[in-house]
């Protein structure tokens, strides 16, 4: 139990939010089964299934002691590894082998302290092996590529393999970065493009959202700076890199410091605001970075940034569901994050502000505990509603967000967002 965290949801806010993670955990009982009707990689992505679950009961045992959430969330981690035994999948964090491993690490102690087995033995070596790909011509960002990767070594540091691990993804980084008079940056290449992008961007663009993007470099090389890992390449690419994004601000923006991303031809239009795409997630990792390596000018610059965004109305920010990814829970467990670590009231004014949003959206019949994901069709244009059950862009991340607003438990688990950093 960590009291330097402070719950920020009281009286009919809180019973409420008490109240949602409540029919939110039964509700997701009911779900777990239907995995058995999905192909095996949704049910072990930690995005989407089986480990996500798994996280919300661990955390929801820390915060109220007592029931049998721990118990529940050892047996959907074991189910997810033994589904991942006999499944082939790639080694993305949150759709592949390091998902389910950060989930395995980060719940360890609290679930397995009796097993002294590691548990995740066989995935270092293999992720080595991955990472000694030269010339690197996969992604680079957190939710399929290096970034993702590093997320999982942090979790494991101090092991020698994790270090190992972040040693190489320096080197990948590394190589394939650009470099300009404006700093260092990292081009998004055509072949890892979707069409409509690749049609729009055929030379392949740069993209500014913490998921997919560069700001995704940003915390991560500020977690292995902090942790004194391959130093000499990797504070020379963060400080590149930092340099190279401030330089990207609108100057002519209303409401956005960033769009969502660029390349030859493309309109700089402003970003949403969300923890995918936009200053907010931005925001975090450059606050996150500046902080692990003591630069006070730059931590500074990320503050500018996000008590802004703390300041963009609500019908500008493009908010259509509750989740974490591009949602109210996002916004408003962003905003509780940047309050615990400056006490300014704007950002707990924020969250708070962003809470009520999420109890708003609580009115879907058809959804997981009264919440529904809003998602496009193929077709990009015309609009769905989703029950979406998932860590990422359902119910089990909102009710994650919620438990960090009623109970004194850090919500160490957004490491896998880069909303914190290992300590």
């Amino acid at each position: 139990m960590n009291t330097d965290w402070k719950p920020i949801l009281e009286g009919d806010l809180k019973e409420r939010a008490l109240a949602s993670v409540i029919d939110i955990a039964n509700a997701l009982q009911k779900e777990s089964p239907k995995f058995a009707e999905r192909e095996a990689w949704q049910t072990v992505a930690l995005a989407g299934g089986l480990p996500g679950y798994a996280l919300f009961y661990a955390y929801g045992a820390r915060a109220f002691p007592g029931d049998d959430d721990e118990e529940i969330a050892a047996e959907l981690l074991s189910q997810s590894i033994q589904i991942l035994s006999k499944t082939r999948l790639n080694f993305s964090l949150y759709g592949g082998y390091t998902g389910v491993a950060f989930a395995l690490e980060h719940l360890h102690e609290q679930l397995f302290s009796d097993n002294k087995e590691d548990l995740n033995a066989d995935v270092d070596p293999a992720l080595k092996k991955h990472l000694s790909q030269s010339p690197w011509l996969s992604d680079y960002d957190l939710i399929n590529g290096l970034v993702g990767y590093g997320v999982y070594a942090l979790e494991r540091l101090p092991r020698q393999s994790a270090v190992e691990i972040l040693e190489l993804i320096v080197e990948r980084l590394d190589e394939t970065a650009e470099r300009n008079a404006n700093g260092i940056t990292w081009r998004t290449s055509p072949h890892l493009l979707p069409g409509w992008q690749r049609e729009i961007c055929p030379d392949g663009y740069y993209n500014l959202g913490l998921a997919h993007g560069i700001p995704g470099i940003i915390g991560l090389l500020g977690g292995i700076c902090a942790k004194g890992i391959a130093v000499e390449k990797a504070r020379p690419l963060l400080d590149g890199v930092v340099s190279w994004i401030l330089k990207q601000q609108l100057t002519d923006s209303k409401w956005s410091c960033f769009t969502s991303w660029q390349g030859e031809g493309v309109d700089r239009d402003e970003a949403r605001l969300a923890w995918c795409y936009g200053d907010a997630g931005l925001a975090t990792a450059l606050f996150w970075a500046a902080r692990a390596v003591g630069e006070k000018d730059r931590e500074e610059e990320a503050l500018k940034i996000i008590r802004r965004a703390a300041k963009r109305p609500y019908q500008e920010t493009v908010i259509r569901d509750a989740g974490i990814c591009h949602g109210a829970a996002g916004l408003a467990h962003i905003f509780n994050r940047f309050y615990q670590a400056t006490n300014e009231d704007i950002f707990k004014e924020s969250a708070i502000f962003w809470f009520e949003r999420v109890f708003e959206m609580r009115v879907h019949e058809n959804g997981i505990a009264g919440y529904s994901a809003f998602q496009l069709e193929d077709d990009l244009q015309t609009p769905r509603r989703s029950p979406e059950s998932g860590l990422l862009e359902g119910a089990t991340g909102i009710a994650l967000a919620l438990l960090g607003a009623i109970s004194d438990v850090e919500p160490d688990w957004d490491r896998m967002l880069l909303l914190s950093l290992v300590k």
